[in-house]
């Protein structure tokens, strides 16, 4: 007599426990990502903003004669303005904010994936379009970047056109480029068309019993 074996259609407790915790710390994450976005928002659009400005860089003369330390030298300056323009409010908030809705759409991902491994049903035909959009996500959020300098230069330029010494304080345009979301936005296509192929797999087994 031939045994067969019945497939596990669901996960052990242990596994439960686990994912369950998982999808509560992503859920977690997300709501920090958004109470961020709105305190970012709070902060450039209120009274006396205070932003992060790239300075041409000056000596720390505090450290001048300690044992061990060569040279140290500032390249920011945290510059309260009295307001600022709308435009570069907006600017400054999606430097934020795209990493932050990034945040939000892989943690997004994070908690249905947990909820679907824990039905033991990961493979879900909105799955990899979901993945899709997250990814897409990721890869703006490295965008953030250019917005942030793209703000900044419209400050300095602002504050050169009452006073032309500002630009040998300031850099007027300062873009340190970070590739790694558009790596990791590459990587989580990659995730999308794994589950896309998983999927259809899937149904095609399906259709077969």
């Amino acid at each position: 007599m031939v045994m067969q074996s019945t497939p596990r259609t669901h996960v052990s407790l242990g596994e439960g426990i686990a994912l369950g915790l998982i999808a509560t710390g992503a859920v977690s994450v997300g709501v920090a990502a958004l109470v961020a976005i709105v305190q970012r928002a709070i902060v450039l659009f209120g009274e006396t903003p205070t932003i992060a400005m790239p300075v041409t860089g000056g000596d720390v003369e505090g450290l001048d004669g300690v044992a061990d330390v060569t040279a140290a030298v500032y390249t920011s300056a945290d510059v309260t303005f009295t307001t600022v323009p709308t435009g570069v409010g907006w600017l400054l908030l999606l430097e934020g904010a795209l990493p932050a809705l990034a945040t939000i759409g892989v943690c997004a991902i994070a908690w249905w994936l947990g909820v679907s491994l824990i039905r033991a049903k990961p493979f879900r035909a909105s799955m990899p379009a979901a993945i899709g959009i997250a990814a897409c996500l990721v890869i703006a959020g490295g965008l953030g970047q250019l917005a942030g300098a793209w703000g900044r230069a419209m400050l300095v330029e602002q504050l050169a056109a009452t006073d032309e010494a500002v630009t040998d304080v300031f850099w007027t345009f300062l873009l340190q480029l970070d590739l790694a979301p558009v790596g990791w936005g590459f990587a989580l296509a990659l995730v999308a068309m794994a589950f896309e192929i998983g999927t259809r797999l899937q149904r095609e087994t399906e259709g077969l019993v």
